[in-house]
């Protein structure tokens, strides 16, 4: 089979298509013959600093659609040819994958496969930041980071299905204001000097605040976040994309205004409390077949040009959803 591997950290150009023999699956897995595979930041992390990579040569990936090509032993619910999106712990530039069955879900009747790839990381935690983390209520309001990417366009929708008073965003510049405004948000914030808009939210908030906000970035960004929080606000981390060093807060920050901050990883909530993940994605997965939630892929690439999707996403002028075609709609064959 093909997959992509870095042995090495660096820029895109490390990596490197691979011939390499088809895994099997273990007790409790299932292999999966990949459709499609999703690129996330977390991959570009991890082929640039080693971001969860516990050893070189490194297969990057954490999600695909595809459909199952062999049963490991004691899998149950599922069967060989089945279609399926899969989290997957790494490995998921390739051919064929192999990942825990928990992790893994049939696709709903409608789902095609090229959606079923941008499930299994974007809307799961998108879910949870708005709904099981975030505790979002009728009539709140709410600030996204990142309002253009895959997470944020999933959020926004999210916010404004489940009742949101006003739902604001945060991108770098217009274009990505534009496409965040089509996805649920009110009113989008255009800028790249961290925190430039905590003014902007209380202007828009009457000097009052928004009531969540949900940021990836970290750093002064997440300062300027706690900033712009009303009163009994809540702040949910879920990922420090400035490199910044890991942010700290206590008593000075909170207490004045009882103010909550919280962190989410949907891969450590994966690892950790696996029947969890599963509950928190089936209800995330059902927010598409409803049609509360879309997740537009702006821009498809061929496994072998991995590098090329990690120069777009590194840019940071990208929107919605990434995505490498390994097999396609047509792959299944066994």
């Amino acid at each position: 089979m093909r997959a992509i591997e870095f042995q090495e950290y660096g820029a895109p150009e490390v990596l490197q298509v691979v011939e390499a023999e088809a895994l099997e699956p273990g007790p409790g897995q299932v292999s999966i013959q990949v459709a499609y595979a999703g690129v996330n930041f977390a991959d570009l992390k991890a082929r640039a600093e080693g971001y969860r990579v516990e050893a070189l040569p490194y297969r990057p990936g954490l999600e695909v659609s595809g459909r199952i090509r062999a049963l490991g032993e004691g899998v149950e619910g599922l069967s060989v040819g089945q279609r399926v999106a899969a989290l997957t712990d790494a490995g998921a530039y390739a051919e064929v994958v192999v990942a825990d069955a928990v992790t893994v879900f049939p696709l709903p009747q409608g789902v095609d496969l090229r959606t079923g790839a941008t499930l299994p990381t974007v809307l799961p935690t998108a879910y949870a930041l708005v709904h099981t983390v975030g505790r979002l209520g009728a009539g709140e309001t709410v600030l996204v980071q990142g309002a253009a990417g895959g997470i944020g366009t999933a959020a926004g929708q999210l916010a404004r299905a489940a009742g949101a008073g006003a739902v604001y965003g945060v991108v770098s510049d217009g274009g990505k204001a534009k496409h965040a405004l089509g996805h649920g948000y009110d009113e989008v914030f255009a800028g790249t000097d961290a925190g430039f808009f905590a003014d902007e939210v209380r202007a828009a908030t009457g000097g009052r605040g928004v009531d969540l906000v949900l940021d990836p970035v970290g750093g002064d960004t997440l300062r300027a976040g706690l900033a712009s929080l009303a009163p009994f606000g809540r702040l949910v981390s879920f990922g420090n994309a400035s490199g910044e060093d890991p942010w700290t807060v206590g008593q000075p920050e909170l207490y004045p205004r009882g103010l909550t901050v919280s962190g989410f990883s949907i891969i450590a909530l994966a690892g950790s409390a696996p029947s969890e993940f599963r509950a928190l994605a089936e209800r995330a997965f059902a927010t598409v077949v409803d049609g509360a939630v879309r997740l537009p892929v702006t821009a498809e690439f061929d496994l072998a040009d991995a590098a090329e999707a990690h120069r777009l996403m590194g840019t940071r002028k990208s929107v919605g959803k990434l995505l490498l075609r390994v097999g396609g709609e047509g792959e299944g064959t066994m």
